[in-house]
């Protein structure tokens, strides 16, 4: 008998499992089998379990959750952990991809209480040190430059805490030198931040290159941000298109679009936006300068400075669904309500 025997059938239950007895008795052990029925039965789920039946599904079923439903039947237990990457890119320059990151990291950490790593990759203009207000002495380029000694070891130590959950691997934010870094020095950090972290958040700086359509092609999801303007209709759908076409059985790329609803411009509807770039959006953040602004000027993220905001919530629901975890905002003690913390 192979590894693995997928058996469809549409007979009823008390048929299925007599034709499972008669399947079972012609296996040999260690076999795993894989069923799929015309009933969503928790009670027939329970008894093809204890036949010895691996997995059952119910149509219909999409190819990814039938690749997803196989390899978790071939885990090795004792292979090296690996957290979840999450790439975030902007459809062009100033959608506000960097602030989407670093709020979802913060929500990731915070308020769906998961460890996670933000990595800032761009290294000339990245501004995660300004939004956190934490300057590091080491940054993500310590790493790039030297990927051959960047073990666990060193990342972790190079990691900087911005809380209990959340590390942080800043960008040296410096153009007095151009690195010039291989794209395997990327792979081979971004690989040895995810042996430490749960989840690690990827600051994708707006470009093409080699190294950043490896990243994105690697990374376990991408969230494209764009404005709905033109620009971004047009840079996002080549985007999404690349990566829906290179990636067919990953997980599609999701849309957030951003800065919606800005007094006197023009704007493409969101429903005329998604129907073009064909992806409906995971959420959309209204344009709201007074609320990223003060949070930017404090150092805070958006659900520090008004968790009740649309944009908060919004950022919350985003993060909720990546981690499958309810997010929750943290309750600040009486001492910090009173010092405005």
């Amino acid at each position: 008998t192979p590894n693995l025997l997928i058996v469809e059938s549409s007979a009823p239950s008390s048929v299925m499992l007599q034709q499972i007895d008669e399947l079972a008795s012609n296996c040999e052990e260690g076999v795993q089998v894989m069923v799929i029925g015309a009933t969503n039965d928790v009670a027939l789920y329970r008894q093809l379990v204890s036949r010895g039946v691996s997995e059952y599904l119910v149509p219909p079923i999409e190819p990814v959750q039938m690749v997803r439903s196989i390899s978790n039947l071939f885990t090795d237990p004792d292979s090296p952990f690996v957290g979840k990457s999450i790439s975030v890119v902007g459809a062009k320059g100033g959608v506000g991809a960097s602030t989407i990151a670093h709020n979802l990291a913060w929500s990731l950490a915070e308020n769906a209480r998961v460890n996670t790593s933000l990595v800032d990759l761009d290294l000339s203009f990245g501004t995660t040190s300004l939004d956190f207000n934490h300057e590091t002495p080491q940054t993500v380029a310590d790493a790039l430059l030297a990927p051959d000694r960047a073990d666990d070891t060193v990342i972790s130590r190079l990691l900087a805490k911005a809380t209990d959950r959340l590390s942080l691997f800043t960008a040296p934010a410096n153009i007095s030198r151009i690195m010039d870094i291989d794209a395997a020095a990327y792979t081979t950090v971004i690989e040895g931040v995810r042996r430490l972290m749960p989840y690690v958040v990827l600051d994708m700086p707006h470009g093409w290159s080699e190294w950043i359509y490896s990243t994105l092609m690697k990374s376990d999801e991408v969230i494209v941000v764009c404005q709905p303007d033109l620009a971004s209709l047009r840079n996002g759908k080549n985007i999404i298109d690349q990566l829906k076409s290179q990636r067919p059985n990953d997980n599609p790329p999701r849309l957030v679009i951003n800065m919606a609803g800005v007094p006197k411009r023009p704007e493409i509807p969101v429903k005329d936006f998604a129907a073009a770039i064909e992806l409906e959006p995971e959420i959309i953040l209204p344009f709201d300068p007074q609320l990223f602004g003060n949070a930017s000027n404090k150092g805070q993220m958006i659900s520090e400075t008004d968790p009740d905001s649309k944009s908060a919530q919004a950022i919350d629901q985003l993060a909720s669904m990546l981690s499958g975890r309810e997010t929750v905002q943290p309750t600040k003690s009486l001492l910090k309500k009173l010092l405005g913390k």
